[in-house]
C-alpha cells in the first residue's frame, strides 16, 4: 500500500483506520512507491521548462517573505507562508501542508495547464482577476500557460487565458490574474516532485537498465567474462540493443573455445 507524504517537521502518527479524504487522496499521490525502489522520488526540485511540469507541484511567489499559492478546504485562494527552505531561500521551499500543493495537469494538445487542489478543484481566475479553486471541471478560466523566464532561469511567467500575467504584491497579501506586464511581481518558481520531471526520470530509467552485475550477465552468457565484455553489456542494455550484443559475446566464446 501507498504509504502517505510526510511532510518535515511533522510528526509520526499512531496507525489508525479512517475513512478515504480528500486530502489522504493527495498524500497518496504525493508519496512514492516503494514497489519501484524510488527512494528519492519525494525530494522537490525546481522546473526548469513549462514541460517538466507536471504532478504535485507549489506554485512560489515573489513577495518579501516566501510564500506560495494556497488554497483552503471552501475553495478560497490566498498566500501561504513557507516553512521548509534551506536558509531562507524560496528556490529551495517545500511544501509543509497539503493546502499549498496542486496537481498539475496539461490539457490534451495544448501548452496550457491546469492546478487542482487538496480538495479536487480547480484554481481558477475570473474576468476582473480574482481567483478561487472552486470549479470541479475545467474551462479557459481554469487553464494556464507556464513561460519560462529567459533573463532568469527556474522561474515562469504565467498568463491566464485572457493573456493577463498573475503578479503579486510585495507583502504577498494580493493575489492578481490581470496584470497587463511583465515584471518582477509576475516571476515565479514552480517546485515539483523529482519524479515527475522528465529528465530525471530519462536519468532514473537509464540507471536501472544498466543496474545488472557481472554474474548476471555471465549466467546468461554460460561463461566468465573480461571486463570489456561487461561494460559493452551493461551499454547495449542502455541503447537498446543488449539481446544482439550478447548473442555476439556467446557466439565469441564459442570460437574462442575452439580456437
Amino acid at each position: 500500500m501507498v504509504k502517505p507524504l510526510a511532510f518535515k517537521g511533522e510528526k509520526k502518527a499512531k496507525k489508525r483506520k479512517a475513512a478515504p479524504t480528500n486530502e489522504n487522496s493527495l498524500k497518496e499521490r504525493m508519496a512514492p512507491d516503494p514497489a519501484n525502489g524510488a527512494q528519492e522520488d519525494d525530494s522537490w526540485v525546481t522546473a526548469d521548462v513549462s514541460s517538466d511540469i507536471s504532478g504535485p507541484v507549489v506554485i512560489v511567489l515573489p513577495s518579501a517573505k516566501p510564500t506560495c499559492i494556497a488554497c483552503d478546504a471552501t475553495g478560497k485562494v490566498f498566500a501561504s507562508e513557507l516553512e521548509n527552505m534551506v536558509d531562507g531561500d524560496p528556490a529551495t521551499a517545500e511544501p509543509h501542508e497539503v493546502r499549498q500543493v496542486w496537481i498539475a495537469n496539461r490539457t490534451a494538445g495544448t501548452d496550457n495547464i491546469c492546478f487542482k487542489g487538496h480538495h479536487q478543484r480547480y484554481l481558477s481566475c475570473d474576468n476582473i482577476g480574482g481567483f478561487s479553486a472552486r470549479s470541479e471541471a475545467m474551462s479557459p478560466e481554469e487553464t494556464f500557460l507556464c513561460i519560462a523566464s529567459p533573463s532568469s532561469p527556474g522561474t515562469f511567467k504565467i498568463q491566464t487565458m485572457r493573456e493577463k500575467f498573475i503578479s503579486v504584491t510585495d507583502d504577498g497579501n494580493d493575489i492578481r490574474g490581470d496584470t497587463e506586464t511583465s515584471s518582477f511581481s509576475t516571476t515565479f518558481r514552480i517546485r515539483m516532485q523529482a519524479r515527475f520531471k522528465p529528465k530525471l526520470k530519462a536519468n532514473k530509467e537509464l540507471k536501472a537498465k544498466e543496474k545488472i552485475s557481472k554474474k548476471e550477465l555471465e549466467d546468461a552468457v554460460g561463461r566468465k567474462l573480461e571486463d570489456d565484455e561487461v561494460r559493452k553489456l551493461k551499454r547495449a542494455r542502455v541503447e537498446g540493443d543488449y539481446h544482439e550484443k550478447l548473442l555476439d559475446v556467446r557466439v565469441k566464446g564459442k570460437h574462442d573455445k575452439y580456437s
